[in-house]
């Protein structure tokens, strides 16, 4: 059991339907239960992308069941890291808690195929993520 409870991070954009859904996704399936991961969007969708849900699929991840959630001063409050992709000023932003922007194209409206690079530089970054989470847990 570790000394410590796992780090949180908050994806944060303004629909909940595509970036931090698939941000949240790779986040939870590389991670898993060593960060919590929570995702959340300003002014949420009725429903995740089409095309997200696909590209994901692909990429042997089901995102199919989630659902758009709203951005609450909690969920900020109670994450250790907030990534936000788009959501500007409508983000809370609270003393102590790192933020970072991922600026990255919005997969509104967009096929399959516009999707896919999209989702290709998310798990980058998210990989990236994981590796200085872990760097950052050995100190």
């Amino acid at each position: 059991m570790p000394d410590s409870p796992s780090p949180s991070v908050l994806f944060a954009c303004v629909h909940n339907a595509g970036r931090s859904q698939m941000a949240a996704a790779f986040l939870a399936h590389l991670a898993g239960d060593r960060v919590q991961v929570r995702s959340a969007g300003s002014a949420p969708a009725d429903a995740v992308n089409p095309a997200v849900v696909a590209a994901m699929a692909e990429a042997g991840i089901d995102i199919a069941a989630e659902v758009p959630k709203v951005l609450t001063t909690y969920a900020v409050q109670a994450s250790d890291v907030v990534i936000t992709m788009g959501c500007g000023d409508t983000c809370p932003v609270f003393p102590g808690k790192r933020y970072l922007d991922w600026d990255l194209p919005d997969p509104a409206g967009q096929d399959l195929a516009a999707v896919r690079p999209i989702r290709d530089e998310i798990e980058k970054r998210v990989r990236s993520l994981v590796e200085e989470i872990a760097s950052e847990a050995k100190r």
